[in-house]
């Protein structure tokens, strides 16, 4: 999950406004919500003091803010809590064994991620009975859901597709805010 994303997480988890977001880090007037705006959408990246403000605002680790470096543990460990966030992903233990697990609750994720799960399961199980060899597994792993002939994945959309999606579901909020601001005023 991008920065933009996890601020936005997190400011609703906190249940703050961006107005409110932006004042509190010393944004004034209509220049608090038009800049939170900016970082949600990642038009703007923030700097490092003020990825630290915000993270003490919303009672976080910066780590819990920032795009992980998954070549750190804790970087790794920050992943795994954005996988949780994002898709349901849950850590529990199964006779005395740490593991990571998909939470029901969201079916239609639960069904997406199981099917892709079930399907690199399938490969590892593959690999450690001699089916395939280290090569051939790496290359699957590599190349999904090219070479994946279980067709148990989802389709995901292309980035430019990614993006334009997000950019109509922003017109559709700043459309939606005007409204509700009208509203207001009248």
């Amino acid at each position: 999950m991008a920065i933009g994303k996890r601020i936005k997480f997190f400011r609703n988890r906190k249940g703050m406004t961006q107005k409110q977001l932006g004042e509190r880090l010393g944004f004034l007037g209509k220049t608090s919500d038009v800049r939170m705006a900016q970082y949600e959408s990642e038009a703007r990246i923030p700097k490092h003091d003020l990825v630290k403000e915000m993270a003490h605002l919303f009672d976080v680790s910066t780590h819990a803010l920032t795009v992980p470096n998954i070549d750190t543990y804790i970087g790794l460990m920050h992943t795994l809590f954005a996988l949780e966030d994002m898709y349901g992903l849950k850590i529990g233990e199964i006779d005395g064994e740490i593991c990571l697990r998909l939470d029901k609750s969201d079916y239609s994720t639960y069904t997406s991620m199981f099917d892709m799960f079930h399907a690199w399961q399938e490969q590892a199980a593959k690999l450690e009975q001699g089916e395939i060899s280290r090569e051939e597994y790496d290359q699957w792993r590599y190349k999904y859901p090219e070479l994946d002939t279980s067709k148990h994945w989802a389709k995901v959309p292309s980035q430019a597709v990614s993006d334009m999606l997000m950019e109509e579901f922003q017109k559709i909020e700043k459309v939606e805010k005007k409204t509700a601001k009208k509203k207001k005023q009248k």
